[in-house]
């Protein structure tokens, strides 16, 4: 697998706030319009609509007629998605998906979604489809994408805010995964409050049995029950901070044995520990260009000389 992946067609403008979507320390972040009580994707609750804007529906073309939601993403910037590697693995082409945003039922779009093609995948260099290790890619966005109530960024814990904390209870997934182990992907985007779980706990005999490194988190129940599934892939595992009053990308949904089953939680990238990646890549989309302006600025400064010499 190439870990980049060119799509030809229009760029966008510069992402203006990038440094401070990058580094967030003045993450311009709006809290979401309804926040619900705690609930479960696998066996389904309906998130609110607007309750998280930043998820993203990831669609590939089937057929060459339809577009299929497949993964779920994170908008980090108006040019930029984060998701999963894996979702990208066999489907490398650019043009065959698009971004779904502002969305929250997929079959009935409203006039808060917006729909992006893509210019460029980034996959990581190191990620490895037999184990999940390095499971993240970026989305390059072919134009920009307008912020509002329904379309917004997602912050990026600070280097000092130390997030999230073992046992924490203020952590929720979302996306329009299966509601089921072996279920239909839901059309309406669903949500679930989950628990951070200590590793010792999951990596323990009875859990993953060592199969967890610290480059991943585990998130969900001990117990079963509440859990992501296939199609929820790439979605973001968020924390909110009641000092900062800001919800916090912790991790991004990898994989699982099953869906919602006893000693078995899903199992998330830790987002710590790719922080330089993601800000290398953040800063890479905000230097796409798009080649209509680029070649009228050519043909401007070539004029401006010509009419400069004949003067």
């Amino acid at each position: 697998m190439s870990p980049l992946t060119l799509c030809p067609g229009e760029g966008g403008p510069p992402d203006p706030w990038l440094k401070t979507l990058t580094l967030c320390r003045e993450c311009q972040q709006q809290l979401p319009l309804a926040r619900s009580v705690a609930s479960w994707i696998v066996g389904g609750h309906e998130a609110p609509e607007g309750a998280w804007p930043w998820v993203v529906s990831l669609q590939v073309l089937r057929g060459g007629v339809r577009f299929v939601h497949l993964c779920g993403g994170v908008l980090l910037s108006r040019r930029a998605v984060l998701t999963a590697g894996h979702c990208v693995d066999g489907r490398t082409d650019p043009c065959s998906w698009r971004a779904v945003l502002g969305v929250h039922n997929l079959q009935k779009h409203s006039p808060h979604t917006a729909k992006r093609r893509i210019r460029r995948i980034i996959v990581h260099s190191e990620f490895k489809r037999e184990t999940f290790e390095n499971d993240v890619a970026v989305f390059e966005l072919k134009s920009a994408v307008r912020y509002s109530l329904y379309v917004q960024p997602l912050c990026l814990p600070p280097a000092a805010l130390i997030l999230p904390l073992e046992n924490s209870s203020d952590c929720y997934i979302s996306g329009w995964g299966r509601t089921a182990e072996k279920g239909k992907i839901s059309s309406v985007l669903k949500e679930a409050q989950v628990e951070i779980l200590p590793p010792s706990l999951c990596n323990s005999s009875e859990g993953y049995a060592g199969l967890m490194d610290d480059r991943v988190l585990c998130a969900g129940a001990w117990a079963g029950g509440t859990d992501a599934c296939q199609g929820d892939s790439g979605g973001p595992l968020v924390c909110y901070h009641p000092d900062t009053d800001k919800y916090y990308l912790i991790g991004i949904a990898s994989f699982g044995v099953g869906c919602g089953r006893p000693k078995y939680p899903g199992i998330y990238v830790r987002l710590s520990q790719y922080r330089k990646w993601i800000k290398a890549k953040l800063r890479l989309t905000n230097k796409s260009r798009n080649p209509v302006s680029t070649t009228l600025a050519i043909l401007l400064t070539v004029a401006h000389a010509v009419l400069t010499q004949t003067v």
